[in-house]
């Protein structure tokens, strides 16, 4: 029986999962403020970028969704000026909304992303498998859809499409358009609802990240099937998170492992 059987929905995570940065948001920061005028040391931007980034989503989760203080522009633009505040390089106000304008829109683009090893790969061999499948029912129906749940912005969709990924999805949802983040199960159910696919259960559900807690276990936690995309060893994981939590059948060191072992049926959902 085909690994992709009973599925009738797949998702994925995207950075680190079908997308990933070009080099580290803090060293992209500093090639930018230096055509702004605003020298830093590239590594303490990078340490000081991880560290704010840390704090932001402490005091304001979700990108700010929830603060009446701040839009997510704004949540992005006080995190760019701590992190070059931090680095020693304090950026005027009467620039800081144009270069905090400028890096929102230059990280919708392929100047900061570039697709995750095998993820294209993957993304082409499920569309063969949804066309096969559409032939061999009779119907024309695919039999599964594909789309992203994402603890990410509104840009997402305009990165996605800056990326040529955005067709072989039918949805792409964003934690904070959807007003709640992984691993909340709420964002699952939502994008059970945005497949639009009639009498779809949990069970029938896949979804693939990196995140050990908020793609593997949250989507668990669901009642969906899961794949863990690692560069840690399973025991590593179990050790970590617990032999209750991870499944070793279901953690990959790539996405052309478990394309590999997708597309050789030696998955068991």
């Amino acid at each position: 029986m085909s690994s992709l059987g009973r599925l009738r929905l797949i998702t994925f995570d995207v950075t680190n999962t079908l997308l990933q940065f070009r080099s580290s948001p803090g060293k992209q920061y500093g090639e930018i403020g230096a055509l702004f005028g605003v020298r830093c040391n590239n590594n303490d931007l990078v340490k000081n970028f991880r560290a704010n980034w840390q704090k932001m989503n402490r005091l304001y989760p979700n990108f700010g969704r929830h603060s009446a203080l701040l839009e997510w522009q704004q949540w992005w633009r006080e995190l760019i000026a701590n992190t070059f505040a931090d680095s020693g390089a304090r950026i005027p106000e009467d620039k800081i909304e144009n270069f905090s304008k400028h890096l929102l829109e230059l990280y919708k683009t392929s100047s900061c992303w570039q697709h995750c090893n095998g993820s294209v790969d993957l993304l082409n061999y499920l569309r063969m498998q949804q066309q096969l499948g559409a032939r061999e029912n009779g119907k024309g129906e695919q039999p599964f859809v594909m789309g992203v749940i994402a603890n990410f912005d509104p840009r997402l969709p305009k990165l996605l499409g800056n990326l040529k990924i955005d067709h072989f999805l039918e949805f792409a949802l964003n934690s904070y358009d959807c007003k709640v983040e992984k691993p909340s199960p709420e964002i699952f159910d939502m994008a059970i609802k945005a497949s639009k696919l009639k009498d779809l259960k949990p069970e029938q559900c896949l979804h693939i990240g990196d995140g050990p807690t908020t793609d593997y276990m949250a989507a668990k936690g669901a009642g969906w099937n899961a794949a863990l995309v690692h560069e840690k060893n399973a025991e590593y994981l179990m050790e970590k998170y617990g032999e209750d939590k991870i499944d070793p059948s279901y953690v990959f060191p790539s996405l052309y492992d478990f394309h590999k072992k997708l597309a050789n049926n030696n998955i068991v959902w």
